[in-house]
């Protein structure tokens, strides 16, 4: 069974939850610019002394924030509910299918396990994926209405990033099968091994793993410290060069923001994307 056969078989269940997914996301990537507003109204109500009307921009404000709790609030309720449900369905396929292949007890057991890593994928995984196109795109989409200079620099910071991450993706691709390999043993070691031998199989499993976390804070560091120059520039323009208003500054850095913390997720989904493109190879049925 791989993700694909996964996603067809319950697309519906999918759908509803992303979709309450996509009304948080898109809700967010929105309030910015229009809290900007109501910040410059009421600075010009209460600061410049002007008959300024603050109750609109402060009612569109709080629909739209109310607009994404309530993404995430349904977004929260439903997938518990929907995820449970297709593991419990993954999990009987993927045992069904490896008895019929006369698979060792302990390789069953360990590929049912393996099998959430699908779970995973679907629950945290691709909600990460949606924030992080919606983040990035949105947010750059957002800043071309303020100034197409700030939204064509953080456009062209995505080719280096993408480079970045590539390089980690590569050496995350073996490190992932190997712990892959191992844990389909975990069963048939823990049943038959001694107490030495149990202990040597789970240290063995520390290396890949710290591996793979030294070449993820590598991807962070690099792109942190790359996108902190970005956002210097980024200041530089909005305050001394356009002299934008108090409202419109806010709203630019927090999009520039938004798509600073958009690259957090990434070393995490290009590994969990590795891992599961390797169950798919173990888990693919052929047809009996």
């Amino acid at each position: 069974m791989t993700i694909v056969a996964i996603v067809k078989k319950n697309k519906f269940s999918i759908l509803l939850v992303l979709s309450f997914v996509l009304l948080e996301n898109i809700s967010w990537i929105i309030e910015p610019t229009f809290f900007g507003k109501l910040l410059d109204a009421m600075i010009e109500r209460f600061y410049d002394k002007e008959n300024v009307n603050y109750m609109l921009p402060l009612a569109i404000w709080a629909f739209i924030y109310l607009l994404n709790v309530a993404g995430g609030t349904l977004h929260r309720l439903f997938s518990g509910r929907v995820y449970a449900k297709i593991y419990a369905d993954t999990a009987t396929t993927v045992i069904n299918y490896s008895k019929k292949k006369a698979f060792p007890t302990s390789t069953i057991f360990a590929r049912a396990e393996l099998a959430k890593e699908y779970i995973v994928f679907l629950k945290e995984r691709l909600p990460e994926v949606i924030w992080q196109l919606s983040a990035t795109f949105g947010a750059i989409t957002a800043l071309f209405f303020y100034d197409w200079r700030i939204a064509a620099l953080a456009l062209i910071v995505i080719i280096p990033i993408a480079l970045i991450n590539n390089i980690y993706r590569k050496h995350v691709v073996t490190l992932q099968r190997s712990l892959h390999d191992k844990r389909e043993d975990q069963y048939k070691v823990i049943e038959s091994g001694s107490a030495t031998t149990i202990r040597e199989y789970f240290y063995n499993q520390v290396a890949p793993q710290s591996t793979i976390a030294k070449w993820s804070s590598i991807d962070y560091l690099v792109i942190k410290v790359f996108l902190m120059f970005i956002f210097i520039g980024v200041l530089f323009l909005a305050v001394d060069v356009d002299r934008f208003s108090t409202g419109k500054i806010y709203a630019i850095v927090s999009y520039i923001w938004t798509f600073i913390a958009s690259t957090d997720y990434v070393p995490g989904l290009m590994e969990s994307i590795t891992a599961v493109r390797d169950l798919n190879s173990r888990l693919k049925e052929e047809k009996i």
